[in-house]
Parts: structure tokens; C-alpha cells; sequence
């Protein structure tokens, strides 16, 4: 009877502990429940915030281009012919208008001074025929044919001049003469390759730049550049914009011209540039991060006694790390930069203020 009496006992001490566990649980539950609705806590720990600062904004845009000789020309001859003279030193500096080449030029002397005396007896023979037209000795008919054949061998001897004049290669600009390709003896034509003939001073910088970009750069707009393998920073200026967009890259090409009086800038050189579009005074940047993408635009979370308000913001220009807004904002306002994913609205939030 007693083992009996002990065993009931037992179950009896089992039921009412577990009765007591149960209850214990429901009990925190409740409790954790009730506390969730009354407290709306938010993420735990501390966010990071910014302090919005106007300031002024220089918006910019980073392009490749290229550096090009502001004229540059392949020297080629106009007639055909032997070389008797040359008359410049590769890769030295000529001035506009200076003899470079001689091409033999005896056989059109010689044509010359034929049609010269040609010339000179048709000249004579007009003159006579004038005087004997005034004294009716002659018809009209015969000086106009005295007259005619003046005029021809005139345009001749003109001819013959301007195959002279070819025999000579002039320099068409001051500029750097390059590597000759001919030499004393050679016969070229007029495909034949002499030198190349460069200015480098002023230089041009030829880029190309966005459509979105193509209201927000005019004539006269100044830039910086660099070029490969030298970090310092020359300054150019635009002179010259295609008047159309093209299609197939859907961008749009700028000349601009960068003084060169060192002569360190090569035509042909990689240019780095650094494109100033705007300059915006008292804008609000604040850090890519802060922006959180909704369903009718964007919202960043301003920090307001105690809380995390969400605002909606109008954005535009988007730089590497900033983003430009032009409304929702105002200078002073505590925007939160961490712990966007897990935030609502009105929570109770705690915030530790950074440097941008």
C-alpha cells in the first residue's frame, strides 16, 4: 500500500511541474508580447548619422581623349620629278613659306624661255597690226588673229611659270619637320611621301562627352587634363563643338586647344579629362547609402527626437560616393547612413553623428 501511496505521490509532483513550466512560458511570451507593442524599438545598436551641410558643388565628369597637332600635313610634290636639293634638317623647326625641296626644273627653263620669245615676237607682231588697222591697212578680222595668238602664248608662258613654281616645296605653316623619306637623286611623284610637317603649339584636345551632357557645355568652357605618363595638370579650352550627336555611340565630340610652347604634348598622346558641367551653390549632397528606393520615388531617414522620420527626397546629379538632392532637405538635418535594410519608419532609434 505504501509503494502505491509513493507512486501516485509522484505523478501528482510530475503533473504539477509541468503545470508550472507551461505556465512560466506563456507567461514570458505574453510578456514579450505586450512589451513589442508598447515599446516599438528599432534595429539594436547605434547608427551612423551625418549632419547635411550646403555647400558649394562642382559637378564634373572624367573622359578620355586625345591630343592632335593643331595642323599637320604629309608633304607630297605636285609634279613629277628628280630631287636636286633638300633643304631642311628632320625634326627641326621651319618657318611658314621656306623652300624644303628642290625638284630639277632645266627642261621647264627651257620651255620657258621658248614661250618667252614666242612672246615677245607675237607682242610685236599685235603692235604692228594695231598701227595698221588704225591706217585701214588690214582687216579686223587679221589683228584679232594677231591678237589671239599674243594671248595664247601669254597664258602659256603663265602655264610654264606655275610648273616652275611646283618645282619648289614650300613649308604651307611653321611647324616641326619629321623623318624624310626621299633623299637627293630620288624621283617622286606626286604620291611620293616627303615628310610629315606638324604645329604643335597650340595643341588640340579632341574628346567626346555623353548626349546627357550636351546643354551643359558651351564654347569657352575650361577644363584640366592630363596626360599618360605625366601627373601634372595642363588647362584647356573649348573652341569648337560637332553640331550633332552621334548615333552610333551617342555621344558628342569637343575640340578644345591647350597652349603647348613646351613641346612636351605629342600628337597622338591619351589624354585623361576632367570636364567641370556645373558649379551649385549651397547644394545638399548626401552619401549614395542614404538614399532607400520606394514604390513612388526615394526616401532617406532623418533622425527627430529620438526617431527615424522617413522623408521623401528629388535627387539629380549622381557623383562616385554623393548624390545630389534638390528637395525633401534642408541644411542641419540628421540624415541616417547605416542600417537602412532593417529600418521603418517612426522607430525609436539611437544614432552616432560622423564626419562626411
Amino acid at each position: 500500500m505504501k509503494i502505491k501511496y509513493i507512486v501516485y505521490t509522484l505523478i501528482v509532483l510530475v503533473l504539477a511541474y509541468l503545470i508550472y513550466k507551461r505556465v512560466q512560458g506563456e507567461s514570458k511570451a505574453d510578456s514579450a508580447a505586450g512589451g513589442g507593442k508598447a515599446s516599438n524599438k528599432g534595429p539594436s545598436g547605434t547608427l551612423q548619422a551625418i549632419v547635411v551641410k550646403s555647400q558649394k558643388f562642382n559637378n564634373a565628369i572624367s573622359v578620355s581623349g586625345s591630343v592632335e597637332a593643331n595642323e599637320q600635313v604629309s608633304l607630297k610634290s605636285e609634279i613629277s620629278g628628280l630631287v636636286r636639293e633638300i633643304y631642311f634638317k628632320e625634326g627641326t623647326v621651319v618657318s611658314k613659306g621656306a623652300t624644303l625641296v628642290k625638284i630639277d626644273d632645266r627642261e621647264l627653263k627651257a620651255q620657258l624661255a621658248q614661250a618667252v620669245t614666242k612672246e615677245k615676237l607675237a607682242f610685236e607682231v599685235e603692235r604692228r597690226a594695231s598701227k595698221l588697222l588704225e591706217a585701214e591697212a588690214i582687216s579686223q578680222e587679221e589683228y584679232d588673229n594677231a591678237l589671239a595668238e599674243l594671248k595664247s602664248l601669254q597664258a602659256q608662258s603663265q602655264l610654264i611659270k606655275a610648273q616652275l613654281s611646283k618645282t619648289e616645296i614650300r613649308a604651307p605653316f611653321s611647324g616641326r619637320i619629321g623623318l624624310r623619306s626621299i633623299s637627293v637623286g630620288a624621283y617622286i611623284t606626286p604620291t611620293t611621301d616627303i615628310a610629315n610637317l606638324v604645329s604643335v603649339n597650340p595643341v588640340k584636345i579632341d574628346f567626346s562627352i555623353p548626349e546627357k551632357y550636351a546643354n551643359r557645355v558651351k564654347v569657352g568652357s575650361k577644363f584640366d587634363f592630363t596626360v599618360a605618363g605625366n601627373n601634372k595638370s595642363m588647362e584647356a579650352v573649348v573652341y569648337a563643338i560637332e553640331p550633332s550627336i552621334n548615333v552610333n555611340t551617342r555621344t558628342l565630340l569637343l575640340r578644345a586647344r591647350a597652349d603647348n610652347a613646351s613641346g612636351n604634348l605629342l600628337p597622338g598622346t591619351f589624354a585623361n579629362v576632367k570636364l567641370p558641367l556645373e558649379s551649385i551653390e549651397n547644394a545638399i549632397l548626401v552619401p549614395t547609402e542614404a538614399i532607400v528606393p520606394v514604390l513612388k520615388g526615394k526616401q532617406v531617414f532623418v533622425y527627430e527626437n529620438g526617431k527615424a522620420v522617413a522623408k521623401d527626397v528629388d535627387t539629380d546629379i549622381r557623383t562616385d560616393k554623393d548624390v545630389l538632392i534638390t528637395s525633401g532637405l534642408n541644411a542641419g538635418d540628421t540624415v541616417i547612413i547605416s542600417g537602412l535594410m532593417s529600418l521603418r519608419a517612426d522607430q525609436e532609434v539611437k544614432v552616432k553623428v560622423v564626419k562626411q
